[in-house]
Order: C-alpha cells, then structure tokens, then sequence
C-alpha cells in the first residue's frame, strides 16, 4: 500500500538544497569526482545496459551532475545485468570509504544482503528506482510506479477507443518490484472497461528485449493473431513487440505502449508505430536521490513525500516519489525541453521531417 504526499515539494526543490562547495577531485575506474568539506562519500551502483538505455545515458549524466554541483565525493559503477558483479562493487565501495550506498537493485534477494552488510559497516543505503522488497534501505527514491502503470493503462485506452478490444500484456522482469507496480497500475485502469479482454500475459525475464520479442511472438500465435493493443512495460519491450507486429503488417495499426522516453520510443510515436510512453525526468529523480544522500552524509533527515509499504520486510520505507508523466505525439516536446533527450537525436535523418510535422523545435 502506497500512502503519499504532494511530490511538488520535492521536485520544487531539486537543485536547490544541493549547496557544498567544491575543493578538490578523486578518480576511481568507475567514474567519480568531487570532493568536498564535508565527511562522506556517496556511492551509486546501476542495475545494467540492457534493461534501458536510460541508465548510461540519462541517469548516470544527470547523477554526476547532481553531485558535481553539490561539490560531494562519489563513485558510480554498473553491474552491467550481473547480481554478483553487484555485489562485488558493493564490497568494494564500502571498502573505499563509502558512508551512503545508493543501488537500483537486480533483485530483491541480492539487493537485500548488499544492505545488511553495509550496515554491518555502518554505511547508509537508500533504493533508487526499484524498491529493494525484505531489505533496509533508509530512503527510497524512485517515481510513483503504480501511476506509471495507471498512466500506461489509460494510454492505451485512449488509443484504443470504446471499441471491443483484445489486448497482450508484456510485463517487466518478474525479479523487479517496480515491473509489479506497473501491471498492478495497467489493470486497474483496464479491467474496469468491459469492453477490453486480455489474450495474453507474461512477463519479460531481466527485461531482455529479445526474449521480449520471442515472447510476444508466442503470445501472438497463441491469440490467432487476434491482437488489438499491448501494454508494454517499457521502450524497449514496446519496440519488441512493434518489430512482430511489423512482420505480420501490423505497426501502426496496433496501439503499443512504453515508459522512459528512449529515442527510439519517440521515434516510434512520432512515426505512429507507439501509442504513448511515460517520462520520468532522470534529472528530477538523480537530483532527489543527491538530496537524500546528502543529507544522510550530513547526518540529516532528508524530505520525503510518503512511505511506501515493504510487504516482504514489514515495514513502511520513507520515500521520495516523484510524479511521471505521459508522452504521447503531442508533447513529445516536453521531453526535449526538460533534456530528457536531444531534438538532434530524436528528429535525426528520417525523423526529422517527422518532428516538424509535430512542431518539434
């Protein structure tokens, strides 16, 4: 059970709390800079290159602009898919001094024991993004996922109309709390219309995009064909799915949800091949997890906006949730004036005339 607050308060104030001065560097294999006045070290492990391009690209520039800014020591590595790799940099982060361990955990189980033994050393850890179920973060960090779910489902409403529809569910790893939220989110917006049956569901183990397409595939055969719309969980299994429906002429006919806003998922709405995605500002969220760690490395209580119930732990998680937002043809825009992405990335070569169609500028 989710018991929130205004996340305006939060987002409001991102940048501004974030005031150490600089004075110095440290350079680690993994990326990491700024030293400052104050005693601490944040560490930040990311989950992969695969389940979105999101985390390279968006959030680890965004995160190392949050902590250039705040003048704090960090190290920020990627378990590149691998929970022991994970758990390898973890043992190394905190034997480097880190005192505030942030991780976008693969799994529940790994994420968990990295928590207990940074305890054990008396390090601070916080989830970002993903919600580690059975473990002991202080803070958790992410946007509200059943609203992204919410906002997925209501999408392809929109695109679908109030005509019978069949509709696939290509859901999220099975190992990722989030993936929970956002199909928990889809079907309470779907199942309340009568006129939608679902011919499918399954989840996508690790979000691997190729055996996203294999599994829809499946799906498909199994539903004679007789698919009208997909709720993807992401981009990434959205473009999937668009690549099987392409093959049977179908792209563009079928509404195909996403979430992160990738390039390619703006393209494809642009070009009508996906019905919407949600955005979730990598700035906003890198910047409410620099605040939280920072007050932690400051021996602070960092705001947040509500607690979010750990079913497997028993406990409520203070959190930090911000508010994602939907992104269909009409303000991909949004996007681009946030930084989200670049309007040089998304209206390249054949998307360019695509863009001013939609008064991308």
């Amino acid at each position: 059970m989710l018991k929130r607050r205004n996340a305006a308060v939060v987002a409001a104030g991102l940048g501004l709390a974030l005031s150490l001065t600089a004075c110095g560097s440290d350079d680690s294999d993994s990326g990491s800079s700024g030293s400052s006045d104050s005693e601490g070290k944040i560490g930040v492990i990311l989950p992969d290159t695969e389940s979105s391009v999101r985390w390279e690209s968006a959030d680890r520039p965004a995160l190392e602009a949050a902590f250039e800014e705040a003048g704090v020591d960090y190290s920020i590595d990627n378990a590149e898919g691998d929970a022991e790799r994970m758990t390898q940099i973890a043992d190394s982060m905190i034997g480097d001094g880190v005192t505030v361990l942030a991780i976008v955990n693969l799994d529940s189980e790994s994420g968990a024991a990295i928590q207990e033994k940074a305890a054990a050393a008396g390090v601070a850890t916080i989830d970002y993004d993903r919600l580690t179920l059975g473990g002991s973060a202080e803070y958790y960090v992410s946007f509200d996922n059943t609203v992204v779910g919410e906002l997925q489902g209501q999408g392809l409403a929109d695109c679908l109309g109030d005509k019978a529809a069949n509709i696939v569910y290509l859901n999220g790893s099975p190992t990722d709390n989030n993936a929970t939220l956002f199909s928990a989110g889809a079907h309470s917006v779907l199942d309340e219309m009568s006129n939608y049956k679902v011919v499918g569901e399954q989840a996508v183990p690790d979000w691997d995009n190729d055996e996203a397409a294999t599994i829809f595939q499946q799906l498909y055969t199994a539903a004679d064909g007789k698919v009208d719309g997909v709720l993807a969980a992401n981009d990434g299994l959205g473009g999937a799915a668009i690549g099987i429906l392409e093959g049977n002429g179908l792209a563009g006919k079928v509404p195909v949800t996403g979430q992160d806003a990738t390039v390619e998922g703006l393209q494809n709405i642009l070009a009508g091949t996906q019905c919407m995605t949600v955005y979730k500002s990598a700035t906003q969220e890198a910047g409410a997890l620099a605040e939280a760690a920072i007050a932690l490395v400051n021996g602070e209580d960092a705001e947040t906006t509500g607690t979010v119930e750990d079913s497997e732990g028993g406990r409520d998680v203070p959190s930090i949730l911000l508010e994602p937002q939907s992104i269909t043809k009409d303000n991909v825009q949004d996007v681009i004036d946030d930084g989200g992405q670049t309007m040089e990335d998304v209206c390249a070569g054949e998307f360019k005339k695509l863009c001013a169609d939609a008064g991308i500028s």
